[in-house]
């Protein structure tokens, strides 16, 4: 089995067979790290830490060995990935801190921007193989996501998976985990989403127990939905702001009459709370 122990795969693998999803939620800062370790404690769930590049280009290495260490210092398993690496200087930072000692379990190599598939295979390829040095597993992207967030570039252009070209871009690619295309975009849905389950579906019957699946583009999604896409084989469930609004929210309200623990602690609790929803509603509770 390629990167034996890799503690993101582990955990999707152990997700997919067993039928439920894991939750991927972004964290901005400390106070959010902490707030998902302590769900996923309190729920005996497994996680996902997720950052995005530009967290970790204003953090740098102590910062993601901060997450590292909240991470696999659990009780739980939680490992910590790097979602939407597109551009070079934030894939060499965190590659290069990989090759320091200081290693994420998983990165996305996000080059769905490019025109063709094979471009995009020819951008991922290469970060992919030195990622494997460092004995982290990588995401890679088929088809392309419209919309933006924190700092990504915005895509107007999207396009589908096609499931029949999936697993020679996989094996080209040389990654491990895929994110589909399937009518999700990243930020808020002008029209109600309209997946392709089809292709969600077409996907597991290939992928399954060897490819985990992704998904992206989850704001303002209806419960249903993320159950029906757990059932058709995605195994990780990238969230943003979900949490990452209420807990603002409640943090800026709570520091102009609190004192900053104080504030800080309410804060950490709102944002707990949302990823314990997520955990029940995805199945993940009570399996780790």
């Amino acid at each position: 089995m390629a990167l034996k122990g890799n503690r993101t795969l582990d955990i999707l693998r152990k997700a997919e067979d067993e039928g439920y999803g894991i939750l991927a939620q972004s964290c901005y800062d400390a106070h959010s790290v902490i707030g998902l370790v302590r769900a996923a404690e309190r729920c005996r769930s497994p996680a996902v830490v997720n950052l995005f590049p530009i967290t970790l280009a204003y953090g740098k290495g102590p910062f993601l060995q901060f997450c590292l260490n909240a991470a696999h210092q659990a009780s739980v398993p939680i490992a910590v990935n790097l979602d939407h690496a597109t551009d070079p200087e934030h894939l060499e930072l965190a590659l290069s801190l990989a090759e320091q000692g200081i290693a994420f379990d998983s990165i996305m190599v996000d080059a769905s921007h490019a025109d063709t598939d094979e471009e995009n295979i020819v951008l991922a390829r290469p970060y992919v193989q030195r990622a494997e040095k460092c004995g982290i597993a990588v995401e890679v992207e088929l088809g392309r996501l419209e919309g933006g967030e924190a700092g990504l570039r915005m895509i107007s252009d999207a396009k589908l998976t096609n499931p029949d070209k999936a697993e020679t871009f996989m094996k080209g690619t040389g990654a491990l985990v895929l994110a589909p295309s399937i009518g999700n975009l990243h930020g808020s849905y002008i029209n109600p989403p309209n997946f392709r389950q089809d292709i969600l579906k077409d996907l597991q019957s290939k992928f399954k127990g060897k490819i985990p699946l992704c998904l992206h583009g989850t704001d303002e999604l209806p419960d249903n939905l993320f159950v029906e896409c757990i059932k058709n084989g995605v195994s990780k469930i990238n969230v943003n702001s979900w949490g990452r609004d209420p807990y603002a929210k409640q943090l800026a309200i709570g520091l102009q009459t609190k004192s900053f623990p104080e504030a800080v602690e309410e804060a950490t609790e709102v944002f707990a709370s949302v990823c314990e929803r997520f955990m029940k509603l995805f199945g993940s509770a009570g399996k780790a």
